[in-house]
């Protein structure tokens, strides 16, 4: 096995790894970045728009790489591998991560997020914590990334919208179509007022990235202009330019290595062509390979110090797990419906419907009472042909051919356009959500595959259900038909927190408020895993943020070691 040494090793270039990367080397550190997955050109991102998904094609073979999911069927837990139950929660192996393949719409935590349990109260069957932080400490990096990663949108009062800073630091908003005006009129109507969604999607070119193309093809595929605010894109690529960033790509961590109870001293690696085993070596070892896999990795980490897992003395590492609860919904608009001014508008292509609407994130209702509500997020469908074509099609197997199919596609294509809303709400953590290894499985680097069981509190739908009954109505206000809804059923596999709590207590939680492990003194961990409840809004802004003020508590101690 071969040996190399750095000031620090990051494990995973995603948000949390691609962040911390880029922040150690401005600060004149030697990092080395280990990725599993390959590092892409932009031109890359080009060549299969048509694909039917993107992210699918950028992730590990699901028969080599997979976890087990456990579920509560016919009255007992049963575990079936991922690829048995259709999904992935691999959420684009490559560097820059899952931000390549992100929609790309930013929303910052209110200050209620970071003490639910104080704002709202003890929910029966749910481990609510709150946060060991307050807003106020996360602010300022909220306000560093919109410069760094370089976003778009307006700053506006709203209601339950968290304090802002006066300064604007913001891009315009990318280009929307027309058919905003019909919605912003039927939330004025409503008595509701709209927010124009911030994205980390420029628009306008900077330096060496490109403003927004319009394509409508940002969820789940990557950006051939750099216009997307991507870990690569905002961080990876300006470290590689100091000189101080190894980047290696092809390289699957197995193993944290520790010689004592309280200190880490690199991790072992697989090249994933090769297969060739090898030792890196590093003064700090830092973890942000997505919340479950960094989970996996410290258990599977486990030695003569570490019996249970890695810095997991506390038995938490994998626990309370999270992923983003709500559901979602549509409605159609056509040439029926619609004026021939605004059915013009909406058949516009490429530019977005960037809406939001926060008006219940906290409820205070006679009727309702006072609880946690969440965000509304309004989109146009994805414009995937290929995909918009198969999802019109009969469902039952009833085969269309000839005029029946023709007259079917120039509905969906040339007479109507779907209007979409997905809702953001807390997962509430419990006991029955959460990683551990399943031994009966190992991947193809003989590492145990994540067992991933899953169980909804109920509370997750009752939220859900407040929320799709009231964007329905917006829908309707603006004439939409057949309009559809569904509550979450399955979390998103792409919106995965928790695992690796943080908290002043060791006994309760496995990092410290500066997301360093309690029981290792040169372990941190820098993706969602510290997160104790999700708040109602995208996770990215958030780890972006708190990935940057990981980095400096990392840059103290190791100014404090080589002083």
């Amino acid at each position: 096995m071969g040996k190399s040494s750095y000031d620090v090793i990051v494990v995973g270039s995603g948000v949390g790894g691609g962040t911390v990367a880029y922040a150690l080397t401005k600060a004149g550190y030697r990092v080395a970045l280990l990725e599993k997955g390959d590092f892409l050109k932009r031109e890359a991102f080009s060549k299969d728009e048509l694909a039917y998904c993107r992210r699918d094609l950028l992730n590990p073979n699901p028969l080599e790489e997979f976890h087990t999911v456990e579920m509560f069927e016919g009255g007992e837990w049963v575990s079936r591998p991922s690829y048995e139950r259709g999904v992935s929660f691999f959420n684009g192996t490559l560097v820059g991560g899952s931000s390549n393949v992100m929609s790309g719409m930013f929303h910052r935590m209110h200050p209620d997020d970071f003490r639910l349990k104080q704002c709202y109260g003890e929910i029966e069957g749910a481990n609510i914590e709150d946060w060991c932080i307050d807003y106020e400490t996360l602010a300022p990096y909220y306000d560093a990334i919109e410069e760094i990663v370089g976003l778009s949108g307006v700053v506006e009062d709203a209601p339950f919208e968290p304090p802002r800073s006066s300064l604007n630091r913001l891009q315009p908003p990318t280009k929307e179509n027309g058919i905003v005006q019909i919605f912003d009129s039927a939330c004025a109507s409503l008595a509701l007022k709209p927010l124009v969604t911030t994205r980390a999607i420029l628009s306008q070119s900077r330096g060496e990235r490109e403003g927004c193309y319009y394509s409508n093809f940002c969820g789940s595929y990557g950006c051939s202009s750099g216009a997307k605010g991507s870990a690569r894109e905002a961080m990876i690529l300006p470290a590689l330019k100091s000189g101080l960033l190894t980047l290696l790509s092809h390289h699957h961590v197995i193993r944290v290595l520790s010689d004592s109870p309280s200190h880490v001293t690199g991790v072992e690696v697989v090249e994933t062509k090769s297969k060739k085993r090898k030792i890196l070596y590093g003064d700090m070892v830092v973890l942000g390979a997505q919340a479950h896999e960094s989970a996996r990795l410290l258990l599977n980490s486990a030695n003569r110090y570490h019996p249970y897992g890695l810095a997991n003395s506390s038995k938490e590492v994998g626990r309370n797990l999270i992923f983003s609860a709500g559901g979602w919904g549509e409605g159609v608009l056509s040439r029926d419906t619609c004026s021939e001014k605004t059915f013009y508008s909406l058949m516009q292509r490429g530019y977005f419907f960037n809406r939001s609407i926060k008006e219940w994130y906290g409820v205070d209702d006679w009727w309702y009472g006072h609880f946690k509500g969440g965000l509304i997020e309004f989109m146009f469908e994805h414009q995937n042909l290929i995909a918009r074509a198969i999802k019109s099609l009969p469902q039952e197997g009833e085969l269309l051919w000839g005029e029946a199919l023709f007259e079917r596609l120039k509905e969906v294509f040339i007479q109507s356009k779907k209007i979409r809303f997905e809702i953001f709400c807390d997962w509430l953590p419990t006991n029955e959500t959460f990683l551990s290894l399943d031994t009966h499985y190992k991947d193809i680097y003989g590492m145990p595959v994540g067992k991933i069981r899953i169980f909804e509190h109920p509370r997750n739908q009752e939220v859900g259900n407040f929320l799709a009954k009231r964007a329905v109505t917006i829908l309707e206000k603006m004439g939409a038909e057949k309009i559809k809804v569904a509550s979450s059923l399955y979390p998103p596999p792409n919106l995965i927190a928790g695992g690796c709590r943080f908290g002043k207590d060791p006994k309760t939680s496995v990092l410290n408020p500066e997301c360093r492990t309690h029981d290792v003194e040169n372990l941190y961990v820098s993706d969602a895993s510290f997160m104790p409840t999700g708040g109602s809004v995208p996770y990215t802004w958030t780890i972006y943020a708190n990935a940057l003020r990981v980095a400096d508590a990392m840059i103290e101690q190791l100014h404090r070691q080589k002083a």
